[in-house]
């Protein structure tokens, strides 16, 4: 996968479209930095991050096979609260209005691996004349454009949301 932010959006545009209570995605810092604004500005009910079985038995650095040499051994390096037979994955629950109705009605990357996109503080657009969300990663961490416009930086834009 060349882009974990692109997939976790399409994920998340996928289950609004199909009216999907609850989603699952792998699990990264980054992922979990991005849904906890959308958390906190309201555009999912929640989600919480759990280990759950991994398929195939082995985790993918302790399988052996032809691409191993003789005398190779494992080297025991794992992702932080992994274990042998679990992978982290984010739950997500998508939140609705009282009829069913979307909150989520756009969702897209704006910054993306081949071109990447920066904006200055003062120069931090507003979606949807200022109804609805980006979100940027600064060098304060992943923020909403409004935290980042009261801390005075600027950054990646990573995605818009309304």
């Amino acid at each position: 996968m060349t882009d974990p932010i692109a997939d976790l959006l399409t994920q998340i545009r996928n289950g609004v479209s199909n009216q999907v209570k609850r989603i699952s995605v792998p699990y990264s810092k980054t992922k979990k930095a991005i849904l906890k604004v959308l958390k906190e500005n309201g555009y999912i009910a929640d989600f919480v991050s759990e280990m759950v079985p991994a398929k195939g038995g082995q985790p993918v650095a302790a399988r052996g096979g032809a691409d191993r040499a003789p005398g190779d051994r494992d080297s025991g390096v794992r992702a932080p609260g992994q274990s042998e037979n679990k992978k982290a994955v984010l739950r997500i629950e998508l939140k609705y209005g009282p009829d069913g109705e979307k909150i989520i009605r756009h969702i897209r990357r704006i910054s993306k691996p081949g071109r990447r996109v920066y904006s200055a503080v003062g120069k931090i657009a507003d979606p949807l004349n200022g109804l609805g969300l980006a979100v940027l990663s600064t060098s304060k961490g992943i923020m909403s454009q409004l935290e980042a416009k009261k801390l005075n930086v600027g950054g990646e834009v990573l995605c818009e949301i309304w």
